[in-house]
């Protein structure tokens, strides 16, 4: 017996099945998991877009300037044209899992899942068409 307190003469050793870097391309289940986790960077890049543009509208007409000629470089586009489609996943993901992840109640019955995904999606698309008319209809 070694002077190490944690030593255990027989403990046992561990087996650990030997797992692929790739793992995640084996099932697409595992692959949308991936790209959904992925996707919280870019939700966090809209963030910290959505803050720069706000410092740059307090900052003055100049600085916003500035910042929508920034915003319109090549690679800025890309990566806003990326981030959109990775919150498109992830906010459809959400809404796919928001039935599994709870159970709502109506009257003592339970709501099936597929209504309660579908006033997700509706409200999703109320709430676009609203900021759509603010943008547009309402200048």
């Amino acid at each position: 017996m070694s002077g190490h307190p944690a030593y255990t003469e027989f403990h046992p050793r561990w087996y650990r099945r030997q797992m692929s870097t790739w793992w995640w391309l084996g099932k697409r289940a595992y692959l949308v998991f991936i790209l959904r986790e992925l996707s919280s960077v870019f939700v966090a890049w809209f963030v910290v877009f959505g803050l720069l543009m706000l410092r740059a509208v307090g900052q003055g007409d100049g600085q916003y300037q500035r910042f929508l000629d920034w915003a319109a470089s090549p690679w800025v586009v890309v990566v806003n044209v990326v981030a959109l489609l990775f919150v498109l996943l992830h906010a459809i993901t959400w809404f796919n899992l928001a039935p599994k992840a709870m159970v709502v109640r109506l009257r003592g019955q339970r709501v099936p899942g597929s209504l309660v995904a579908a006033s997700q999606y509706a409200g999703w698309v109320v709430l676009s068409a609203f900021v759509i008319w603010l943008l547009v209809g309402a200048g």
